[in-house]
């Protein structure tokens, strides 16, 4: 089955909001098996939704529309959708007596425009809205599909999975699980290089996407089952553990590095504090962002200033005048003071000039030097980073934590 997303929303096409519902729906349209060409966005405009529907519905067997089901002037896909059908607006009183139900519930008076939302396509097949006062539909007609759901991300996610699912995965007969290896540290081209007999292979297919210093392997599968499907991904799988070794650190798309690195830490019962300049406290946030890491964070600095540094960490002032904050000797240090005032099992510190100013020619914007500190001594490392401020600090970040998380493993 081939299908197409079909957004709807003035606030898309001007950059208001991200489309973050098409990112989600096509990620588990894969999983359902559902092949996905192509995504349209188009604005509030009647003519033009209208004239886009049908332009997919040529191209495809079902189109899913996201957003235009509010109660305003302006929310009109479900009339387009009936309107290209040449299906009556109908109203479904369930729909209105939850409506009504859930207006009372908090507490807002019920008018004349939120009715509008209670009427459908003559036939359609309705979605409840268990999140919101906007149901969805599906319509079908002459082999083909088309599913209306809400724009609200809360909401367009549990209708999606509630009862858009289940219908997608009777209709496709076929089910795609996708695993995804987490790489840091290998560039694509090189990683390409280093798999690219891998890349043959129908099915499972594999491909490769770029993130913030690290790139993903996708392994996706066809098959009947889930079962099936994992069989067929787990040799190349494998296959790619063994090239690239312990620059695989997690699976999924949300298995960060900063959680990576926490897990690791709570799986051992171990510590860590952090001492940042440049990064100005990010590294710490982004592993105290996932649940659990009061088991494993101990405390963590900002020295932003030489002062500072000197002070909180106990950075030698001979060390600040000879080789100056940004520095190998300084990140050194840096890292020696926070593991021993903290106590913690590991210490990693940052220093560097992320930008736009206070480069020279010995230390140029985008030099950072991060150490790591433990039991067994201290490991400093330089890193010349491309990119704005915001770029720079992002590296200095997950590059920090990749080498904490070598050191951990011992690789």
């Amino acid at each position: 089955m081939i299908a197409e997303i079909l957004s709807v929303g003035t606030e898309l096409l001007m950059g208001q909001i991200a489309n973050t519902d098409a990112q989600y729906i096509s990620r588990r349209l894969s999983e359902l098996g559902v092949t996905l060409y192509r995504h349209t966005t188009v604005g509030d405009n009647p003519a033009r939704v209208k004239e886009a529907l049908g332009e997919a519905l040529g191209r495809s067997d079902m189109v899913i529309t996201t957003g235009g089901l509010g109660p305003t002037e302006d929310d009109l896909t479900k009339e387009m959708v009936g309107e290209y059908f040449r299906l009556p607006m109908q109203l479904h009183q369930p729909s209105l007596d939850e409506i009504e139900r859930y207006m009372s519930r908090i507490g807002r008076p019920m008018t004349d425009n939120n009715r509008k939302q209670a009427y459908f396509p003559e036939g359609a097949i309705i979605m409840p809205n268990l999140c919101g006062t906007a149901p969805g539909c599906i319509v079908e007609q002459n082999g083909k599909a088309v599913a209306v759901l809400p724009g609200p991300p809360r909401e367009l996610k549990d209708m999606f999975d509630r009862q858009l699912a289940p219908y997608l995965a009777r209709r496709s007969g076929m089910h795609i699980e996708s695993k995804f290896l987490r790489v840091f540290g290998i560039g694509e081209s090189m990683l390409e290089t280093m798999l690219i007999d891998l890349f043959h292979s129908d099915n499972p297919t594999l491909a490769l996407y770029c993130g913030a210093g690290e790139v993903q392997a996708r392994i996706s599968a066809r098959a009947e089952t889930v079962e099936q499907a994992e069989a067929l991904i787990e040799p190349l799988e494998k296959e790619i553990r063994s090239r690239v070794g312990d620059a695989l650190y997690g699976y999924g798309v949300d298995n960060s590095m900063p959680n990576a690195v926490l897990q690791l830490l709570r799986r051992r019962g171990e510590t860590v504090c952090f001492a940042e300049s440049c990064t100005g406290g990010r590294m710490a946030a982004s592993v105290i962002d996932s649940p659990g890491a009061s088991d494993a964070v101990k405390e963590s600095y900002i020295t932003y200033s030489d002062a500072a540094k000197a002070r909180i960490l106990g950075v030698r002032e001979a060390t600040l005048q000879a080789h100056t904050a940004v520095s190998a000797e300084c990140a050194r240090e840096m890292a020696e003071g926070a593991r021993r005032i903290s106590s913690a099992d590991w210490a990693v510190s940052v220093t560097g000039v992320a930008g736009p100013d206070g480069g020279t020619e010995r230390t140029p914007v985008g030099t950072v030097f991060i150490g790591v500190a433990g039991a067994d001594g201290v490991e400093v490392k330089e890193f010349h980073f491309r990119g704005n401020r915001d770029w720079v600090r992002t590296l200095a970040c997950s590059n920090g934590l990749n080498l904490l998380r070598l050191r951990i493993i011992g690789g």
